[in-house]
């Protein structure tokens, strides 16, 4: 069953290129980040992570959040939030059924109060791994305790509860998924590394076929698609480093055997672009 898919530009930080790609620059560049609308034909309208939003700033205003802002400068604006955007095209907060959180970072859960009538699904070892952190052990974790909803356990569903199915030779090397509505049409794939507990979610978009929302597994499309892990300092900070390597090279195998699947990573400068264009707004 097709969805269709619709790429939000909630933002971005500066950051040196060096640390994302091995071999980049010394030179300061901008990561977007991108959350996803998916609008499913029975069950309604879902959020792929919620972005960035002026909220950032508030949660990051007191030490030691205020390093998060210090280290990443974070350019945003009240236009930008998956909030603002929604209602700009007449989708009010209240029509978003739920939002899939693909893990804990702060760029990627921004704007996710902003829908306190939506059910919320994250892998459980995400969120294990961030309960109850405060202070510089979240900050470790690129977490703001502050963004999350006070009602987050209550509005939750763990995905990974349930009982993973097996793929076909298709998706290898990936050989289960979590499938989100039974109808095969959204699959939650474990891409842990990055951050612990980490998913990502294939999908049919009606107009531009097969896509893998692939979260942070990537920082980019050149590194999935030649291997290249980060420079050591990020690999410093990744929750998993092993299972990032693992998920990595999956990726890169995986786009070499099904070259026509588009694997959209959060804070790519092409996603950003297909943002803008054949994944932007349509009527």
């Amino acid at each position: 069953m097709n969805v269709k898919l619709t790429l939000l530009d909630t933002g971005y930080c500066r950051q040196l290129e060096m640390f994302s790609i091995k071999g980049g620059r010394l030179k300061s560049i901008d990561f977007h980040a991108i959350a996803a609308l998916i609008e499913h034909p029975v069950h309604g309208l879902y959020l792929f992570d919620t972005g960035y939003s002026p909220r950032f700033f508030e949660a990051t205003r007191l030490f030691p959040y205020a390093l998060y802002q210090k280290i990443t400068p974070v350019v945003t604006t009240p236009q930008q939030s998956i909030k603002a955007q929604l209602s700009a095209h007449g989708i009010e907060a209240q029509r978003i059924s739920g939002v899939l959180l693909s893990h804990f970072h702060a760029d990627h859960i921004g704007g996710l109060q902003d829908f306190p009538g939506a059910k919320l699904f994250c892998f459980s070892a995400a969120y294990e791994h961030i309960k109850g952190k405060r202070g510089l052990s979240a900050l470790r974790e690129g977490y703001l305790p502050d963004l999350l909803p006070s009602d987050f356990e209550k509005r939750v569903t763990f995905v990974d509860h349930g009982v993973p199915k097996a793929l076909s030779q298709t998706y290898q090397p990936f050989s289960q998924a979590y499938d989100f509505f039974g109808d095969g049409s959204m699959l939650l794939v474990d891409l842990s590394g990055h951050a612990i507990g980490q998913f990502g979610l294939f999908l049919r978009d009606q107009e531009q076929g097969d896509v893998l929302l692939c979260a942070d597994a990537a920082w980019s499309s050149t590194a999935y698609r030649q291997n290249l892990l980060p420079h050591a300092l990020a690999q410093f900070i990744m929750g998993d480093i092993r299972s990032y390597r693992e998920n990595l090279k999956r990726l890169h195998e995986l786009s070499v055997h099904w070259p026509s699947l588009k694997i959209l990573p959060t804070h790519c400068a092409e996603v950003m672009q297909m943002s803008q264009g054949v994944f932007a707004w349509r009527s």
